[in-house]
């Protein structure tokens, strides 16, 4: 009888010696959290055709950003790449996220990317005002991550520096879990 109640107990006191005394620290998510989030700043950029576009009309919808020059470097092109096939990648989930190039200067885009833009959102801000709102991590550029902003508009996540194709694989695992733990108040297009 006692080694019934024993073999009964001992769930219940792996997990009281696990919590109080071992304390787990895994993290499971491989995009580095942002402490405090920082809202959409309420600017204007332009859009490639020269319209005017408020930031704040990209509420409503997770936002999966990256930065560079209109002139776009290899580094740039990974992640316009990166960016469009984890967004595919998503299935049916892809009209929950946008993916969004925000240029910093005023040099012209390649008409040769303009066909692999046609899902994006693409707008030119100045790189100040990018600078007050999105930060790399320490002895990283503003170029060098992805950024993911959240449907009500706090910029909530940094992925790490120059993600290869083995860190896509963890930057859509993070998306999918975001994905699916929103599912319930977060609703596909703006």
């Amino acid at each position: 009888m006692l080694a019934v109640m024993l073999i009964c107990a001992a769930p219940v006191i792996a997990s009281y010696l696990t919590f109080y005394v071992v304390r787990p620290e895994g993290r499971r998510n491989f995009g580095e959290l942002v402490e405090p989030q920082r809202a959409l700043p309420d600017l204007v950029a332009t859009s490639l055709e020269g319209q005017p576009v408020n930031l704040q009309s990209l509420k409503d919808q997770w936002l999966l950003v990256s930065v560079s020059s209109g002139r776009c470097d290899a580094l740039c092109a990974n992640h316009l790449y990166l960016q469009r096939q984890l967004r595919e990648g998503l299935g049916k989930d892809k009209a929950r996220i946008d993916w969004v190039w925000l240029i910093d200067d005023a040099a012209p885009v390649a008409d040769a990317l303009l066909p692999a833009l046609k899902d994006a959102t693409v707008l030119r801000l100045a790189q100040p005002a990018l600078a007050n709102w999105l930060a790399p991590q320490a002895g990283h550029a503003l170029q060098d991550h992805l950024y993911l902003v959240d449907p009500l508009g706090n910029w909530m996540m940094r992925f790490p520096a120059q993600v290869d194709a083995q860190g896509a694989v963890k930057v859509r695992r993070d998306l999918d879990r975001l994905l699916r733990a929103s599912s319930h108040w977060d609703k596909a297009g703006r």
